[in-house]
């Protein structure tokens, strides 16, 4: 749901850019006191992962395709803030490398999907694991909490769009609302997937007051995470769907998905997720996501750097 430049208008992209940045200003110091230096390093691997499953766009009804936001499967791992700081960055190399959302609308994208989306969604986790508890609690809590982020950022989404005046908060709700709780199914999913396979693998992450994790525990943890990350860029982003996600099935079934601008304002460097320069369209699918595996993992750890000095 990357919002293109063109359909927020002034005031909204004022707005949201200036909550983005207060929360994640607040995300930032929270990441710094509460944090464990050794899992820092995690930070990284959240992203490249994130990154990663979100080219992987999955088919829903309609002719629609929805991926991975992730906001709830890393705030279970490292906490809400710690997961804002990841999203952040993730969008913000989405957004100038490949052209995924649009630079003034980045703001409206990071508030909705990386906070926002994390915000809700953790709240709702730490509800349900409390009512429920156990394992099987935490299961159904990632499940529920994951389907209620998506949600919340779509929801997050029509109503800029409503502030806006691009479309009516009647007409463009009930079109995002619905179209978003069928691909939340699919990021419920994964995201229980994913959680059950650490809780079998690594169930000391999934442990808040664990303490640091050994060194040599958290490289091997890495370089498998990294592995993953790669092998899901090489052999599954090149078949993902190509059907619109849900965005773009709104904004076509209500009419407003003519007012995107045309040109991008920062037309990025790998427009489109295609590497520049190959025939095949699979090797430029696959070269593009490595390239962007790559700068998130140097945007990441850089920013990692800056919290090991200044925790």
């Amino acid at each position: 749901m990357h919002i293109p430049d063109g359909f927020l208008d002034a005031k909204v992209i004022i707005a949201t850019a200036a909550l983005a940045v207060i929360g994640a200003g607040a995300a930032w110091r929270q990441t710094k006191k509460q944090l464990p230096q050794q899992k820092i390093p995690l930070l990284g691997l959240a992203a490249a992962f994130v990154f990663a499953a979100q080219m992987l766009n999955f088919p829903v009804a309609g002719g629609t395709s929805g991926h991975l936001l992730g906001a709830v499967l890393i705030s279970v791992l490292l906490g809400p803030s710690a997961a804002i700081i990841v999203m952040t960055a993730v969008l913000a190399v989405q957004c100038f490398l490949f052209a995924d959302g649009g630079v003034l609308a980045l703001g409206a994208n990071i508030f909705n999907m990386a906070v926002m989306g994390v915000l809700a969604g953790h709240a709702i986790y730490r509800t349900v694991l409390r009512i429920l508890g156990g394992e099987r609690g935490r299961i159904a809590a990632v499940a529920i909490a994951s389907w209620g982020s998506v949600l919340a950022a779509a929801l997050g989404c029509a109503g800029e769009l409503a502030w806006s005046g691009t479309v009516p908060w009647q007409a463009v709700f009930p079109a995002m609302a619905g179209i978003h709780a069928l691909i939340g199914v699919g990021e419920a999913v994964i995201a229980c997937l994913v959680i059950a396979a650490i809780k079998k693998t690594r169930p000391e992450l999934l442990t808040a007051n664990s303490g640091p994790l050994p060194a040599r525990n958290a490289a091997t943890v890495i370089i498998y995470g990294l592995v993953i990350a790669i092998g899901l860029v090489i052999f599954v982003a090149p078949f993902a769907s190509a059907w619109p996600d849900g965005l773009e099935t709104a904004a076509a079934k209500l009419g407003f998905d003519r007012q995107a601008l045309v040109q991008p304002l920062v037309p990025g460097l790998i427009p489109d997720y295609k590497f520049p320069g190959f025939g095949s369209a699979i090797l430029a699918t696959i070269t593009a996501g490595i390239a962007g595996v790559a700068v998130v993992l140097l945007l990441v750890f850089y920013l990692a750097r800056r919290l090991k000095g200044n925790t």
